[in-house]
């Protein structure tokens, strides 16, 4: 399976909680929209406690990740970064690439503690039941690439607003629980 997944806005070095927060924000309804659609759409197996939910209560969020290791799914990330700055200019304005890239893989994955990852008084909004997010644990991306380049539109080039592309490649380890979780139509299997 290959999406893709689009940001756009500030993207900072180091980002905070309430930022990491609202980035998983936006990617949510990107993410319910793939869930809505083949193979995904028959949600059947996502709280099935006979094989192993898939959904992740952190406080008062349940969080539903994509690729997860209950499923034997992994992902391969190529990310697009269009920045305001020249090429070059990376490390002077805007924050350092690798601590961005923090920041957004972050902002992909589930929050592992709730006192620590998601803001104290934040609480799921009327359409984050469940919360979608693309990973379980970011440590099940096996590859990762960025590419970096200016972003052509007219704004303050000191700004850390940018446009991040994500291509999403999920893939099987090979001891896949998927496809007897979701038949190759999107119809939960009866095996």
């Amino acid at each position: 399976m290959e999406f893709r997944l689009l940001y756009r806005g500030p993207l900072v070095s180091n980002g905070s909680v309430v930022e990491k927060q609202k980035l998983r924000r936006l990617f949510h309804p990107q993410l319910r929209t793939l869930w809505q659609q083949p193979p995904l759409d028959e949600q059947l197996f996502l709280n099935d406690q006979s094989r192993g939910s898939l959904l992740e209560k952190q406080g008062v969020f349940t969080f539903a990740p994509l690729v997860s290791s209950k499923l034997g799914l992994v992902a391969e990330l190529d990310v697009l970064f269009l920045r305001r700055q020249r090429p070059g200019n990376l490390l002077h304005h805007g924050g350092d690439i690798d601590n961005r890239m923090k920041t957004l893989l972050d902002s992909l994955r589930v929050p592992r503690a709730k006192q620590t990852e998601i803001p104290a008084d934040d609480s799921p909004g009327a359409d984050e039941e469940p919360f979608y997010c693309l990973l379980e644990d970011d440590a099940l991306v096996t590859r990762l690439t960025i590419a970096t380049d200016q972003l052509l539109e007219p704004g303050d080039p000191s700004s850390s607003d940018a446009l991040v592309i994500v291509r999403v490649t999920v893939k099987e380890t090979g001891a896949s629980l998927f496809w007897s979780f979701v038949g190759p139509e999107g119809k939960e299997s009866r095996r």
